[in-house]
């Protein structure tokens, strides 16, 4: 009886745990928040000199600005961090410690001192000329982007936050300012991203994981394989990120045009190849012949990845949380409204901390969504994503393509997936070839034949296929000889009655067909197809995205009547 009563209390235990777990992040955040407004209280400038209205609607705004940062830290970090936590080269508490550390040091280091405070260029601030009415415009879209990330955290759905703020920023200025306030060619560009980013990212992975697959783990020894690859592959991610921090990365602090930001790339990879060539060689020599050897093999290089495109991270899209109150804090405290603002350190330190909390505090989620729930990865897959991912957003930049990182980095995991199923039907489909090539033969035989073809290089698997073929090829026509010679015996033997039944075989061909020559076409023509991308969080990601820019703008105009008809 204990024991059933044991086996009752797990599930609630395991809930009452989590319900715990959860009660506990939410009074941290809240926690921070309130901090946050104190801190914010005590690093206004120029205190003596405002209203106790403004300084009350300031410290609201930082709340709100750290509420942004917090939820920043929480969606976003999946784009960094996922596909190395589900692929099993870092843990994920050392992937929320290493990305936490790295986010606020991009936003510290190198976050800006000059922020653009209408981002995008999404609507024109000439048209909005009373300052008080641009601060409650700000807010609203601040708060409405804020909530919204939090809600796509909620649901697994990882989303651009940049989408976000500029969705809020827009719908804010219609109600302030009329349609005409809006830039309409920035929003087409930013809705035609929605597609081109995801597909250009899903397509340069596809096309990394095919070629690694090509040049390594399709290969019968690929060890040796591997020694010869990685460290060109490594020294390619070294040009690729090198190249993407100055650009990115460090882009507030050095100014650095896309043709240099290539050639120092490609000094840092000659010398990452040459500095690594032998060691990945001795390393690959103590491996196992398979892909598990060739995955540890690129431990390293994505935990590398994943703390520079969270240092990038932290430089950039901090800016999506403390340009709105830079903006606000520059109107209350000078009276007007500015493009750019300079951003006081506290707003910065406040900026960087949201960030690093909310990662602690909720990255989790979007993590392991990243990682694990869409489809499964390993290193070389996650490799092939950071590459994706950065290349997309460096040849981005270089067309001047708003594309979201966010959108890059998903449609990367989309295209491994998708890759790894046509490959799966592919190989079904070999499969049944070389079935259908060994009729009548033991299980054990064909097993033992299947695995030297999976084990084979390239070359040899076509050669094999081709041999199975002939062989397939030269069953059908012995089968249809014996059945012709079965058949004609059977016609001299049998009595009017068995040829007229002869005759409706004749006229249904199907009867006459060897069943195993007929299972075996059926099964080259219909390989199985195993799901591996999972349909329903791609929809619901997919939805995220496309709603996001609307659904942030309706909250922010909403957002924005309140604010008006409270403080107006």
């Amino acid at each position: 009886m204990s024991a059933h009563i044991n086996v009752n209390l797990k599930p609630a235990t395991k809930a009452g745990a989590q319900q715990q777990q959860n009660a506990l992040r939410l009074t941290a955040a809240v926690a921070f928040l309130v901090a946050i407004g104190l801190f914010a209280a005590f690093n206004i400038r120029d205190l003596s000199a405002l209203t106790v209205q403004a300084v009350a609607f300031l410290v609201v705004a930082a709340v709100v600005g750290g509420y942004m940062a917090m939820n920043i830290g929480a969606n976003d970090v999946a784009n960094n961090m996922g596909p190395a936590v589900g692929s099993g080269a870092i843990t994920l508490g050392w992937a929320i410690a290493i990305a936490a550390v790295f986010e606020a040091m991009g936003a510290i280091v190198a976050g800006g001192e000059v922020v653009g405070t209408i981002k995008g260029g999404i609507i024109d601030p000439a048209g909005i000329n009373d300052p008080a009415r641009f601060t409650w415009l700000m807010l609203a879209a601040l708060l409405a982007a804020a909530l919204w990330l939090n809600l796509a955290t909620v649901l697994g759905a990882p989303v651009s936050t940049t989408h976000s703020i500029i969705g809020a920023v827009m719908g804010a200025g219609i109600t302030a300012g009329g349609w005409a306030l809006v830039n309409w060619s920035t929003i087409g560009a930013i809705v035609a991203s929605w597609v081109i980013s995801p597909l250009m990212g899903g397509a340069m992975a596809a096309g990394f994981l095919y070629l690694i697959k090509r040049t390594i783990t399709y290969q019968s020894d690929m060890s040796l394989a591997a020694a010869r690859m990685v460290p060109l592959l490594v020294a390619f991610m070294a040009w690729a990120f090198a190249a993407f921090m100055l650009l990115k990365g460090l882009g507030q602090l050095v100014k650095v045009g896309f043709a240099a930001a290539l050639m120092w790339g490609f000094a840092v990879a000659v010398v990452t190849y040459f500095a690594l060539r032998r060691p990945i060689g001795r390393q690959a020599a103590r491996q196992s012949n398979d892909k598990d050897g060739v995955n540890r093999l690129f431990t390293w290089p994505l935990v590398c990845s994943a703390a520079l495109l969270s240092f990038a991270h932290g430089a950039n899209d901090v800016a999506n949380a403390i340009g709105p109150l830079a903006a606000i804090y520059e109107a209350v405290i000078s009276g007007a409204v500015a493009t750019k603002a300079a951003t006081p350190l506290w707003i910065m330190l406040l900026g960087a901390l949201g960030l690093a909390v909310g990662l602690a505090l909720f990255g989790s989620r979007l993590i392991l969504t990243v990682g694990k729930e869409i489809t499964e990865l390993d290193r070389m897959r996650a490799y092939s994503i950071a590459m994706a991912a950065t290349l997309t957003v460096i040849v981005a930049a270089e067309l001047g393509m708003p594309v979201s990182t966010t959108h890059v980095t998903i449609g990367a995991v989309f295209g491994v997936g998708f890759l790894r199923e046509l490959l799966k039907v592919n190989y079904a489909k070999m499969e049944a070839v070389v079935r259908a090539g060994h009729p009548g033969e033991d299980r054990e035989q064909v097993e033992a034949y299947l695995a030297r073809f999976e084990a084979a290089s390239v070359a040899d698997k076509k050669r094999m296929l081709s041999e199975m073929k002939r062989r397939a090829k030269m069953e059908d026509i012995r089968r249809a000889q014996a059945a012709n010679e079965e058949r004609q015996a059977f016609d001299a033997r049998l009595s009017a009655k068995a040829r007229e039944a002869d005759a409706a075989v004749e006229r249904d061909p199907a009867l006459a067909q060897a069943p195993f020559a007929k299972k075996e076409r059926k099964a080259f023509k219909k390989a199985y197809r195993k799901e591996i991308v999972k349909r329903s969080v791609v929809m619901r990601i997919v939805a995220a995205w496309i709603i996001t820019v609307p659904a942030t703008a309706v909250l922010a105009a909403i957002l924005f009547q309140v604010l008006v008809r409270t403080l107006g």
